[in-house]
């Protein structure tokens, strides 16, 4: 995790929100935490999986 660039979620509103925050730099894997809690626990997706779960949620 030391080479995440976390970003937070476009849809996080001005003061934090209740929002993910997702990182880029992490080869092949999508890692997702919650914006409220940095140094909480990670969710590690694959990048295989990431796509098709942002296009079904757009979708909706």
């Amino acid at each position: 995790m030391s080479a995440a660039r976390w970003r937070t979620s476009s849809y996080t509103n001005s003061d934090g929100g209740t929002c993910v925050e997702v990182a880029d730099g992490v080869a092949g894997w999508v890692p997702v935490r919650d914006s409220k809690r940095r140094t909480g626990p990670t969710l590690v997706v694959s990048a295989a999986a990431w796509g098709p779960f942002v296009a079904t949620l757009k979708a909706s």
